[in-house]
């Protein structure tokens, strides 16, 4: 008699118990399930890909955060999208609740002489650069941060003003001609 027939006559005479084979039929059911949830897991990983995709293609692609500005010497909330070629739009609401928007963009050069677009670190730094305002009434503002000064009176007789400002720690000085524009340096006033 062979291994094989040996065997197979010992173990011929074993029988699986009922509670054995009813642990065998839900062992092939897990295996089901579980496809079930990998399929499951996977419509899920899709639908969040579908989401986040819209939601990229809804802001066209710009990177959209809420950023603090300096507005008329109030820090004001605003939502700045920029662009990847260095666009941005700010929107904020002014003192009166009125929804107000701004936007602009620019260049950096360089020491190759290549151009790039503006970093957003660069643009908030040019928001929040000192403005010179004119209004209605015929009055003429500076807004540096938290500083408010009113000019009218500065301007001397070829509508030249001088005026120096704090902004983060720095100096500068500024030299507006009236409604002609201003220039800004951190080392002295400039020759209009």
């Amino acid at each position: 008699m062979t291994n094989k027939e040996r065997y197979q006559r010992a173990f011929s005479t074993l029988h699986a118990s009922e509670d054995f084979l009813m642990e065998v039929t839900p062992m092939k059911r897990t295996g089901k399930v579980r496809k079930n949830r990998i399929v499951a897991l996977c419509a899920a990983i899709a639908l969040i890909a579908v989401l986040a995709t819209a939601a990229y293609a809804a802001d066209v692609g710009g990177i959209q955060r809420t950023v603090q500005l300096w507005v008329h010497g109030d820090q004001t909330d605003a939502v700045m999208v920029v662009e990847e070629d260095g666009c941005y739009k700010v929107t904020y609401e002014d003192e009166n609740g009125d929804t107000m928007e701004m936007g602009g963009g620019g260049i950096a050069i360089d020491e190759n002489g290549v151009e790039r677009p503006l970093t957003e670190e660069e643009i908030l730094e040019h928001l929040n650069e000192p403005q010179v305002e004119y209004k209605d009434d015929g009055t003429a503002w500076v807004y540096c941060q938290n500083q408010k000064l009113e000019i009218t009176d500065k301007f001397d007789d070829d509508g030249v003003c001088y005026v120096q400002v704090k902004n983060g720690g720095k100096t500068l000085y500024l030299t507006i001609q009236y409604q002609e524009g201003y220039s800004m340096s951190p080392h002295g006033f400039e020759k209009p």
